[in-house]
């Protein structure tokens, strides 16, 4: 999905509002998503976006809602379509969308089908209406401020965890991440499952596999990943980059190197996401 425009939302939103990006396509190849720290809302004007991976039920919608996963999955539009794709950290998801992230982890949920996910539709009407991008994203900006206002308060001792195995690059374990929080391992593992999707050491799993992604298209051989990034050895990495992508890491830099540019389908910053299929 490459996007026809992208803007950072408005300053009262961020940091937990990452990214919009507006696109239109006619013709779009699959695309092979990986696993990151974010979830995905896809408001959608015209044809739908197929989704299937390993572990989930093949799924067909116009908007979605892509929670966090430690799987892969490849999205394929069917036909002609636009629309507005939102990347929010998991703790702003449980406040606006109002359910426990545990629920969206692993799938593709339609946004209508969640308790007052009518509104979710309607804001896709009224972003297909608008003339312009622009006009568009200052939309998302005043709706999604009144939702955030209104919707279920977040532990920002979530937030600060989160922040602190990025900080770690995925090396610290829950016991570890317990004491710096001053919750106990239960407390942890309740609202993380709450208010991210994941356990804590599932989203370990996700950081220090972005971070071994971000060092592999990099350049760095395999072996130095393996070591920087906390891997037992070299086929230690090979077997979890697997498991999460469905490609080897040489199939995969391979498959990156082949495109001309190959960053531009990735839809968080600072971050590999993609790879076109």
């Amino acid at each position: 999905m490459r996007a026809d425009a992208a803007a950072l939302p408005h300053p009262r939103l961020r940091p937990g509002v990452l990214r919009y990006h507006g696109y239109r396509l006619t013709v779009a190849r699959p695309r092979l998503e990986v696993p990151v720290g974010a979830v995905t809302l896809v408001l959608g004007f015209g044809a739908p976006v197929r989704v299937s991976g390993p572990g989930q039920e093949t799924t067909t919608l116009v908007s979605l809602i892509g929670g966090l996963t430690t799987l892969p999955a490849v999205g394929e539009h069917l036909g002609a379509g636009a629309g507005i794709e939102i990347l929010v950290t998991p703790w702003v998801a449980f406040r606006l969308l109002g359910v426990e992230q545990h629920t969206l982890a692993r799938r593709c949920t339609d946004p209508g089908a969640l308790p007052g996910g009518e509104r979710w539709l309607r804001l896709a009407e009224a972003l297909e209406e608008l003339p312009h991008w622009r006009a568009r994203f200052a939309l998302l900006d005043r709706t999604l401020s009144a939702w955030l206002d209104a919707g279920p308060a977040w532990s920002p001792r979530v937030e600060y965890a989160w922040r602190f195995l990025e900080r770690s690059g995925g090396g610290v374990p829950v016991r570890r991440l317990a004491a710096e929080v001053g919750w106990s391992e239960r407390q942890v593992q309740s609202r993380f499952r709450e208010q991210v999707g994941l356990t804590p050491k599932e989203a370990a799993r996700v950081v220090r596999l972005q971070r071994a992604v971000r060092l592999l298209t990099s350049g760095l051989s395999q072996a130095e990943t393996a070591a920087r990034c906390g891997f037992y050895d070299q086929a230690h990495l090979s077997g979890e980059f697997h498991a999460m992508t469905g490609r080897t890491p040489g199939a995969f830099t391979a498959a990156r190197a082949a495109v001309a540019s190959p960053g531009a389908d990735d839809r968080l910053g600072g971050a590999v996401t993609s790879l076109l299929l």
